[in-house]
């Protein structure tokens, strides 16, 4: 989204993006997380999926398979199976004979290898979206939905590690935007379809009622800012 064709960084709209994004977590805090939450949230369907019929059990399946200690391992594994795969097809390339056993050699043919590599480039996209989405989650302290639904009150904790006290960003979200935007921006002719699912995924998370719809948009934006950048620093010298 914030790539050119010729995988450039496009500066002035990263900066518009952040400034939409923030403008629209503000409007949320003030008050209208609590209308779009009333309208999109499924009173029948709580966070461990139990009833709700279809949906629900979409929205809690979503859950389960987008979160990032399930996806990385996957991933990564992914990576190393193509990673294997493209060695043993193609080895490693030498100038000439002398050079066989040069580490400075073996080491640049590996990172080749690994930054041009799908499965090593989604993994990195998430693996960063998740550790930035981790801090400010702690950082931040926003109390979850369930306390406005019991209680009737909303605010914020910050620095506590408890799941009800961290809200923002939807780490679930932020997992999905990171993995399959990279993904579309891989395979171009998926994208229409990760695009989709991912923001399929942020709104099952506002469905079952884990997250307020901001905690979601910011989700989604450092999923998409890592996906790019992540992008950008693979192919820049290429």
């Amino acid at each position: 989204m914030f790539l050119t064709p010729d995988n450039k960084l496009k500066s002035k709209w990263i900066l518009w993006g952040a400034v939409i994004t923030a403008a629209l977590i503000v409007l949320g805090i003030a008050g209208l997380d609590k209308i779009l939450y009333v309208a999109i949230h499924n009173p029948k369907c709580d966070i461990w999926g139990m009833g709700g019929g279809f949906l629900c059990s979409v929205a809690f399946i979503l859950g389960r398979v987008f979160r990032a200690h399930i996806v990385l391992p996957l991933v990564f594994i992914a990576f190393l199976v193509i990673f294997i795969k493209k060695t043993l097809v193609s080895g490693i390339k030498y100038k000439n004979a002398k050079q066989q056993f040069s580490l400075i050699v073996v080491a640049k043919d590996f990172i080749s290898k690994v930054r041009t590599n799908y499965g090593f480039l989604i993994f990195s996209s998430i693996f960063v979206a998740s550790f930035v989405t981790k801090f400010l989650k702690i950082f931040i302290g926003r109390l979850r939905p369930i306390f406005f639904e019991a209680l009737g009150i909303t605010g914020f904790r910050p620095f506590s590690y408890d799941w009800a006290l961290t809200s923002m960003p939807s780490g679930h979200t932020t997992v999905a935007f990171a993995g399959l935007i990279m993904a579309g921006m891989l395979a171009p002719k998926i994208k229409p379809y990760t695009w989709t699912l991912a923001i399929i995924v942020g709104l099952s998370r506002v469905y079952i009622g884990a997250h307020w719809p901001s905690d979601v948009i910011f989700g989604a934006f450092i999923g998409m800012i890592a996906a790019d950048v992540v992008k950008w620093l693979a192919f820049r010298h290429k």
